[in-house]
């Protein structure tokens, strides 16, 4: 069957233009250096370079009080170190796709790789708060790159049927980094110093440097786009103040007790302007750097709304875990990190099965539905954690909530993408992160202060109840038996933290069972026998 599909497109590039013909032949010699082997070189430096920003976005937050006992400030400035980062990735993550038009993919991505370990050794060298905040934004803006543009390049060195595969084998570095990054942190932090949590970048993001040297390369059509169209001025200054300061408010807002502070009314409304500026901007210039345009295909839209909930849904249980165990159970940080540690045993297992289930014709859309319940009936479980919770209660439900969605985000990822034709690939794959990391930022900061004004509350409906319980030694001893054991100076406290969680934990259950059935709208991936057919 192979030696008619040659002599067939022999015959038909003999009839083509020569320009045409020279395309065919180089878009030809680029299949096949794409061998099995080669492409799995592609994938094992892409994901270097994405577990080096992943660990990144957690490794340095058990550090901080160390850090800020060495460069001797509070909490109002240390926190910086965080909120650069994260305000540097969300500026430059939108402008990618773009950058990479205009410079070259591969160029890109290496220069990003090498300047992310350069500012990393600046960050372990710093000896002021100003000199950490700086190159933490170096670092930010070089780290930004690496998710889309590693999308985009799998997409391209794998066949469609194998697209779930080669998102599932991204998604290793990019879900189970930030999982692990504060264990590794904690021990580092602990056992050398807080410095090597940047040190320890520098031998891994060369390694990747040097692979992606040897191993990626710009297909044809990329390199004929290189340099092409105007540059949209206008774009990139939106682009920089309206995701800039969304990031900067979303990092200090609770600090300043958001909207009553002044400033974050004034840089929330200014963000918003920006934002609908660039938008109608964008969708009236030829060559803009956000291609919104990209949206009106429904498949892609409907995977970024998924997975932009989904992605609220696993950062603000992975934020919330650690804290319910040391504030409410009285866990110390050490044995908390170790608790969580075992959803990275479940999101790798669900990556390997998810990546193998994908190339044997299975229909992937009911798979990933079947996680979403399995990981919203677990966090429904998280809500029912009582003070006498044991050490199995914990584990399994932490456990299992991983593997639950730790095929998800990549599946989706690979069935969303895959309706976008490859010449907009890079512009697809940095609007689905900027779409995600903005959506996931902004879930976290409305989980957190859901979690404070819940706690509010039900500690003023067990003051009101204590006053009815006084007058009665019987309620009362009720009462102080079902707060015992609390680790709090304040029983009312303890109890009203404990409650909070559990109503925040319900809703976040709710959220992911609920994207179970929409996942079914989605459409089915190719299979792999009809590709060989066609």
């Amino acid at each position: 069957m192979a030696a008619p599909s040659a002599r067939g497109h022999h015959s038909h590039s003999e009839s083509l233009p020569d320009a045409a013909r020279n395309e065919l032949a180089e878009s030809h010699a680029t299949d096949q250096t794409t061998a099995p082997a080669h492409k799995w070189l592609i994938a094992g430096s892409l994901i270097l370079g994405q577990i080096l920003t992943g660990l990144d976005m957690s490794i340095v937050n058990v550090a901080l009080p160390y850090m800020e006992e060495s460069f001797r400030v509070g909490i109002d400035r240390i926190s910086w170190v965080v909120t650069s980062y994260f305000a540097a990735i969300g500026i430059i993550l939108p402008l990618t796709g773009w950058i990479a038009v205009q410079v070259g993919r591969k160029r890109y991505l290496l220069v990003s790789v090498l300047t992310f370990v350069i500012a990393s050794a600046f960050c372990g060298l710093a000896g002021g708060i100003l000199q950490m905040v700086l190159f933490r934004v170096l670092q930010g803006a070089a780290g930004a790159a690496m998710m889309p543009l590693s999308q985009a390049i799998l997409l391209e060195t794998f066949p469609p049927e194998e697209h779930t595969l080669a998102m599932t084998t991204a998604g290793i570095g990019m879900m189970l980094a930030p999982v692990l990054g504060p264990t590794i942190g904690g021990w580092i932090t602990l056992n050398w110093n807080w410095r090597w949590n940047f040190y320890i970048n520098l031998p891994m993001g060369v390694l990747a440097a040097l692979m992606i040297s040897l191993f990626v390369y710009d297909p044809p059509y990329l390199k004929r786009q290189r340099g092409a169209g105007r540059i949209d001025y206008l774009g990139i200054v939106c682009v920089a103040l309206s995701l800039g300061l969304f990031q900067i408010v979303l990092g200090r807002g609770a600090l300043s007790g958001w909207f009553a502070a002044s400033w974050v009314r004034y840089a929330s409304g200014a963000s918003a302007a920006a934002m609908l500026i660039l938008v109608f901007h964008e969708l009236r210039f030829p060559e803009p750097v956000i291609d919104f345009r990209i949206l009106k295909t429904f498949g892609f839209t409907l995977a970024v709304a998924i997975v932009c909930l989904q992605s609220l849904a696993l950062f603000s249980v992975n934020l919330l875990n650690p804290m319910f165990l040391e504030n409410v159970l009285g866990y110390t940080s050490w044995r908390a990190g170790l608790s969580v540690a075992p959803r990275g045993i479940g999101v790798i297992i669900a990556l390997i099965t998810v990546g193998q289930l994908s190339r044997r014709d299975i229909d992937m859309r009911r798979v990933i539905s079947c996680g979403f319940i399995l990981a919203g009936w677990e966090i429904w479980q998280m809500a029912h954690w009582n003070l006498d919770a044991s050490t199995r209660q914990v584990l399994v439900p932490i456990f299992l909530f991983g593997l639950g969605l730790g095929g998800v985000f990549p599946t989706i990822t690979a069935l969303g993408l895959g309706e976008i034709a490859r010449e907009r690939m890079g512009f697809a794959t940095s609007l689905f992160g900027m779409i995600i990391n903005s959506g996931a930022a902004t879930g976290i900061a409305i989980v957190s202060n859901a979690l404070t004004a819940r706690h509010a509350f039900h500690q003023a409906q067990l003051a009101v109840n204590c006053a009815f319980l006084e007058g009665c030694e019987k309620a009362g001893l009720i009462y102080a038996m079902m707060l015992k054991s609390v680790p709090f100076h304040d029983n009312s406290s303890g109890q009203a933290w404990l409650l909070a969680y559990h109503d925040v934990y319900r809703v976040l259950a709710v959220i992911v069972a609920s994207l179970a059935p929409w996942c079914l709208l989605l459409k089915r991936a190719p299979r792999a026998e009809k590709m060989l057919i066609d």
